[in-house]
């Protein structure tokens, strides 16, 4: 029962009951009603937003979100693991398969080169796990990557070793003139003497000495590319393209015995020694470029002499004296 209330009238000398308005108790009872209910609400939101309030729904995302996480750490072990053997794939093409098959190796910046432009992992940001989604995705990419480069790597290793025959005839692997119709190797591959000069520079290949009309035989297979006396210095000579990378030159001929665009065999006679051009005496001057480079042509005698003649002649061949061009 409610509390009668009353106040004293001091005209009637008197106490009289106060009335309370019904819309105002009326109010009274709406307001409590709305605050109470905004403070359960309070309370609610405070309550699902800790740790001591998860329903069955949220324990079950709880669980899933944490074996997800172990499951991306597994990945990253296997992942690891795949790293280990792609770079032991990797080794071995390029120490063995590559330098068997005299092809250039696959640099390393190209084979981890990531990914430019815009931001692929977006996405992945703003979750709890965000880093660790982030760099397995990441990680996953880049492998993906370089087994697409090492896949084609071996296709291409394959297509070299279908073609191995046609390679290693390819290759300048034979003197440009015989022994026995040798006078001497005058000049190798190096610092020599310049005839005419006598400065010191670099001779870019190597001065056999023989008789004018001496055979000169093509060293591998190849199309002639030039026979001519374009080069200045060289007086009449041959270029042969052998392919791979290959080329010869015979410089200082007599005679041609081919004709440009024509297909050579190693140890078909392509023409015969000279004097001609910038030369001292009777001789050919031999060089071998590999992709565009002019290396040793001693590197390349293993199809025409013993091991005995090979030390003798790398012996000539290193001797610091006076070139024949």
């Amino acid at each position: 029962m409610s509390k009668v209330k009353y106040y004293y009238d001091s005209e009637n000398l008197a106490y009289k009951r106060i009335q309370t308005r019904k819309r105002k108790k009326f109010g009274y009872v709406v307001l409590f009603l709305v605050s109470s209910a905004l403070f359960g609400f309070l309370i609610f939101l405070l309550l699902i937003n800790t740790s001591y309030f998860e329903t069955p729904k949220d324990k079950i995302q709880a669980r899933e979100i944490e074996a997800l996480a172990l499951n991306y750490k597994v990945l990253n072990k296997k992942l690891d693991l795949m790293n280990e053997v792609l770079e032991a794939i990797e080794n071995r093409d390029n120490n063995i398969y590559r330098i068997y098959f005299n092809t250039t190796p696959i640099s390393e910046e190209e084979r981890k080169a990531g990914f430019g432009g815009v931001n692929r992992y977006k996405d992945l940001q703003g979750f709890n796990n965000s880093e660790l989604m982030e760099n397995t995705t990441k990680r996953v990419d880049i492998l993906t990557k370089e087994l697409v480069i090492q896949s084609k790597s071996l296709d291409e290793i394959v297509a070299l070793a279908k073609q191995k025959e046609k390679l290693l005839a390819a290759i300048p692997a034979i003197q440009p003139v015989k022994n026995e119709d040798l006078k001497q190797m005058a000049s190798g591959f190096g610092y020599r003497s310049d005839p005419f000069t006598k400065i010191r520079k670099f001779h870019y290949g190597m001065d056999f000495t023989a008789r004018t009309g001496t055979p000169i035989y093509a060293t591998g297979d190849g199309v002639v590319y030039k026979a001519d006396a374009s080069l200045s210095g060289y007086g009449n000579h041959i270029q042969i393209q052998h392919g791979y990378g290959y080329k010869t030159l015979y410089a200082h001929l007599s005679k041609y015995k081919c004709r440009p665009g024509q297909r050579v065999k190693r140890g078909d006679i392509i023409g015969y020694v000279g004097s001609t051009g910038r030369s001292q005496a009777p001789h050919l001057h031999y060089e071998v470029f590999k992709n565009g480079e002019r290396v040793n042509p001693l590197n390349f005698y293993y199809g025409s002499i013993s091991a005995k003649e090979y030390i003798e002649i790398s012996k000539l061949a290193n001797q610091e004296n006076q070139s024949l061009d």
